[in-house]
């Protein structure tokens, strides 16, 4: 079995990504323009961890000036190819200086976040945001949720298999998550193996898993204000946000989401 430590089969081919995971709607940015609304945030947004842009792009179109930034260098090139309107930057979450009071909101979807697997990146990634915001600014970010792994073993118990055809080829992934209780990390290894291809392809992926309290702790330490704190509705939330839906009052299930405003004083 091949081995891809510093390759990742969706992540290093944008439209596979797409293809894998479609989003002709574009729920998350149409859940977080609800968030930035009712908030009342500025039009200039940063959305750290953008991926192949449909979500900043999404965002560009209702009237946001949007900054998209990932690590990818292949997903920002998709980004600037096929989701045109924001500008689009190399930058790694886990610390960024992209200018001093440069947007009225940082948006974090999809688990970006967790990327931060130590409580240096997590201070780094919360500092990096202080210093990017203008005073009042929002954070929105939505993830896994660590409190869901509290006595439930049903995501761990048994491999995930799916099945999904793009351009002609049939690609399945068996993949297994274990949690890291001493490093409170979620760990996933996902074996990859298309018709007619090459060898199985073995990839590692690993999250923080964060906890609501503690979550609200960081960023308080951090000079922000919690404004939400829940675990749905969302995009990815079962069943899914939809318009006019208002956050929940639970932080128990699979999902994490939060809006912070950063202090008028920082």
């Amino acid at each position: 079995m091949a081995s891809t430590a510093a390759l990742n089969l969706l992540t290093d081919h944008p439209a596979l990504y797409e293809a894998r995971f479609p989003a002709p709607d574009r729920l998350a940015a149409r859940w977080t323009e609800d968030c930035l609304r009712r908030h009342r945030a500025g039009a200039r947004v940063l959305d750290i961890g953008c991926g192949t842009g449909r979500d900043a792009a999404r965002l560009h179109a209702v009237g946001r000036r949007v900054t998209g930034a990932d690590l990818s260098e292949a997903m920002l090139a998709h980004a600037r190819a096929h989701h045109p309107g924001p500008v689009y930057v190399h930058a790694d979450l886990r610390g960024f200086d992209l200018g001093r009071g440069e947007f009225d909101a940082v948006v974090c979807l999809d688990s970006s976040l967790l990327y931060c697997h130590t409580n240096a990146q997590l201070d780094a990634f919360l500092s990096s945001c202080r210093q990017a915001l203008a005073p009042g600014g929002l954070l929105v970010a939505e993830m896994r949720n660590g409190a869901y792994f509290l006595g439930r073993t049903d995501l761990l118990d048994a491999p995930a298999v799916d099945t999904f055809t793009w351009q002609g080829s049939v690609y399945r992934s068996t993949t297994t998550l274990t949690v890291d209780r001493t490093a409170q990390l979620l760990r996933r290894t996902r074996v990859w193996t298309v018709d007619d291809g090459p060898e199985p392809v073995e990839q590692r992926s690993v999250w923080r898993l964060l906890f609501p309290q503690e979550l609200r702790h960081l960023l308080g330490a951090h000079g922000f204000d919690v404004l939400e704190l829940h675990d749905g509705p969302g995009p990815r939330t079962e069943p899914p946000w939809r318009e006019g839906l208002l956050p929940g009052a639970t932080a128990d299930a699979d999902r994490l989401h939060v809006v912070a405003r950063l202090s008028p004083a920082r």
